[in-house]
């Protein structure tokens, strides 16, 4: 029993998390050695793994089949039945947590059509044929890249809450990638520049990480850019079999 309920933790990708500064009720547990808190803290960092949106622990059949295993006790279901329980359990919260993201991506969309349309409106915003937003902050005066060039740059990406997902200013140090192996709004955008210029970008979905997002970055969010083009390096070779670089999501 124990070892269903550990591979439940793996498979629905749960870790203990700390608990919430807020005020509870106190613990009554009493912890007076190492084997105590031992125990004490797997109980609670698997508590804290169930703590899973649209389920309700009981208590007296969790307490109970932990007991029934532990103390090596004839359990109340047998292994088939235990196993099409759990089965069945998972693939409810699978459903549960597609559900979730799929409303996710609906709202990032709407939200995000709302912005861009606004944006549009605004003084300097200017709007290419593939959707891009671009507003030009400083004129550069040298080269514009192609694709197969290389280029140098300095920026940071933030969400449309404010949030900073992304800065190779923060990091002190510019990044440098060959102009396609990046989001087709950064390809096109960083075309649109020329060495020594400053341009804010404004990237729909579809030109940046769409429906798959990054760690940082929800599903079919719209990004801004504040983008520095430092330098262009002409036609550079990329390895064979190279894959694309995901600029802005680190």
């Amino acid at each position: 029993m124990l070892k269903t309920l550990a591979a439940v933790a793996v498979t629905l990708c749960l870790a203990a998390s700390a608990f919430a500064a807020d005020e509870k009720e106190k613990s009554t547990a009493t912890l007076a050695d190492d084997n105590a808190k031992t125990s004490y803290a797997i109980g609670a960092q698997v508590g804290e793994s169930l703590k899973l949106p649209g389920f309700e622990v009981n208590l007296d059949a969790f307490v109970a089949g932990i007991e029934d295993a532990v103390k090596g006790r004839e359990a109340a279901m047998t292994t088939e039945e235990i196993t099409a329980v759990m089965t069945a359990f998972q693939t409810k919260m699978r459903e549960s947590m597609m559900a979730e993201q799929n409303k996710e991506k609906t709202a990032n969309l709407s939200e995000g059509q709302k912005y861009l349309d606004e944006n549009a409106k605004k003084d300097g915003v200017k709007i290419t044929e593939s959707g891009l937003q671009y507003k030009v902050v400083q004129e550069g005066t040298g080269a514009s890249p192609k694709p197969t060039d290389e280029v140098t740059v300095h920026y940071t990406g933030t969400l449309l809450n404010g949030e900073k997902f992304d800065s190779s200013v923060d990091r002190g140090e510019p990044a440098t990638f060959r102009l396609d192996q990046v989001i087709p709004g950064w390809t096109e955008g960083l075309q649109l520049m020329k060495e020594g210029g400053k341009c804010q970008f404004y990237v729909p979905a579809e030109l940046a990480y769409g429906e798959r997002g990054r760690p940082s970055i929800p599903a079919n969010s719209v990004l801004i850019f504040d983008v520095e083009l430092i330098k262009v390096t002409a036609n550079v070779e990329i390895p064979a079999g190279a894959q694309p670089i995901n600029i802005g999501a680190q």
